[in-house]
């Protein structure tokens, strides 16, 4: 009997029927996500599981069977992180969709890893609470997800990214343990934080099978304002104006000309007729604060080169506003293959990482279009291709290369949230340098000796 058959006929014996399946066509629809250029391979095998006890049945035979393992949340990641490797695992949480409590005294809730992240936002609503980490794709993205790149969102320039609200983790080892990590109080500091050790670990050190995260008050409603500019350099003039300025704005976001007009082609709101480049610009800062906060930003969008900007006085329209933002990566990929960069500078470089992103894009003759979590230096490059069009594709590669290196000259880092999965792994090579990158492997190789829980992702050395 083959491995893989010797697998199957284990996880059938111990595990309740139909969580494993082996057809190929459903397979396919779970061997790679939504970062179309990274690499994959085929799956041996599906896994559905519903407990954590079932979570580390699986994990234990796959370690005894010497097969990988890919944790997968809902598919919605851009770097390649939960890819299949040929003949893996691939363990879907799909099924772990319960939001187990959530407690309004301590402000905290805690979940399973396959709770839609707006499905958690609502539940929290209804007690008067909310949960801040809010990722473009966050009517889809689940929590485990979330917690296993580390995501961040378009609030994270006031409210943090997803480590910000993890308290605390039930996880399952390499060997098939379950242990708990981190804590359920309000302050703890025993011990080493191999909580915050595993949240942006990408599936490769544990499985993590439950969440306990923090929670806030409801927010005031937020101010919007509203700013555009002739070109992204300008723009990100602006941005700076709102740093010196010290504004903490809940939400900063550049949206450029090629995303605005992809998104009217498809939507047809009218985005593109009067604005090369567009900030929009959130206040959730009470009464008169938020009040003269907002009045400031607008002066600052004045300061770094505006054409026009003003406070919305039509919260509909300024809803309508985030939500083009939100839609500009699927209505981009309505062009061609999308290759997403998540490089993250100083907020002080903004306006020179947006040059030379255009200059990269002029260099290599590929379409670069660029959104942006400004207000925190997060700049999100667009590479859009042609399909079919292999030497659009090594052009764009080639622009791709340059964004991460001229990051990474700046002062910056190779991913603010998507995480480095497969596309940035010579970005983290380059960017932690040899010595942490033996630390990093150090810890991997004490966690998962065997190497099976999803292998070759994140550093080379797995």
């Amino acid at each position: 009997m083959t491995d893989i058959a010797s697998l199957i006929a284990a996880l059938n014996a111990e595990l309740p029927a139909e969580r494993v399946r082996t057809d190929p066509a459903l397979l396919a629809g779970y061997a790679h996500d939504e970062a179309e250029w990274a690499p994959h391979g085929k799956p041996a095998l599906l896994v559905r599981p519903r407990t954590a006890e079932e979570t580390a049945t699986v994990v234990r035979l796959c370690g005894r069977h010497r097969i990988p393992l890919v944790p997968r949340g809902a598919g919605t990641g851009l770097s390649g992180g939960a890819n299949a490797v040929d003949g893996c695992v691939m363990l879907s949480f799909e099924a772990m969709t319960d939001i187990v409590s959530i407690d309004p005294v301590e402000r905290l809730a805690v979940v399973q890893p396959g709770v839609v992240n707006d499905v958690l936002r609502a539940a929290c609503a209804e007690h008067g609470l909310w949960y801040p980490p809010d990722p473009a794709s966050s009517p889809w993205s689940t929590i485990g997800g979330n917690v296993a790149t580390n995501a961040g969102g378009v609030c994270c320039v006031k409210y943090g990214v997803t480590r910000d609200y993890v308290l605390g983790l039930q996880a399952v080892l390499a060997d098939g343990r379950v242990v708990r990590l981190g804590r359920s109080t309000a302050k703890g500091v025993a011990g080493y934080d191999l909580c915050g050790l595993l949240v942006g670990s990408e599936g490769t050190l544990a499985v993590i099978t439950e969440i306990t995260v923090r929670l806030l008050p409801t927010r005031p409603a937020e101010l919007t304002v509203v700013g555009a500019f002739d070109s992204v350099v300008t723009a990100g003039h602006a941005v700076h104006e709102v740093t010196k300025a010290g504004l903490v704005p809940s939400a900063l976001e550049l949206v450029d000309r090629h995303c605005l007009r992809a998104v009217d082609d498809w939507k047809n709101m009218g985005l593109s007729a009067d604005a090369q480049v567009l900030l929009l610009g959130r206040i959730d800062d009470p009464g008169a604060a938020g009040e003269a906060a907002a009045d400031t930003m607008v002066e600052c969008f004045r300061r770094g080169g505006a054409d026009w900007a003003a406070r919305s006085t039509d919260p509909e329209e300024a809803d309508a506003l985030f939500a083009a933002r939100r839609l500009a990566y699927p209505a981009l990929e309505r062009l061609g293959p999308v290759l997403t960069e998540d490089v993250c500078v100083p907020r002080a470089r903004v306006p020179e990482m947006l040059a030379r992103i255009e200059s990269a894009a002029a260099t290599h003759d590929t379409l670069i279009a660029n959104i942006a979590h400004a207000g925190d230096g997060n700049l999100h490059p667009l590479i859009v291709t042609r399909p079919g069009d292999d030497d659009a594709r090594r052009r764009a590669q080639a622009a791709f290369d340059d964004i991460i290196d001229a990051a990474l000259e700046l002062g910056g880092t190779v991913t603010g949230e998507h995480g480095v999965g497969l596309l940035k792994r010579r970005g983290l090579a380059q960017e932690v340098g040899g010595t942490v990158l033996d630390m990093h492997s150090a810890v991997k190789n004490a966690l998962d000796p065997d190497a099976i829980l999803n292998p070759g992702k994140v550093f080379s050395q797995d």
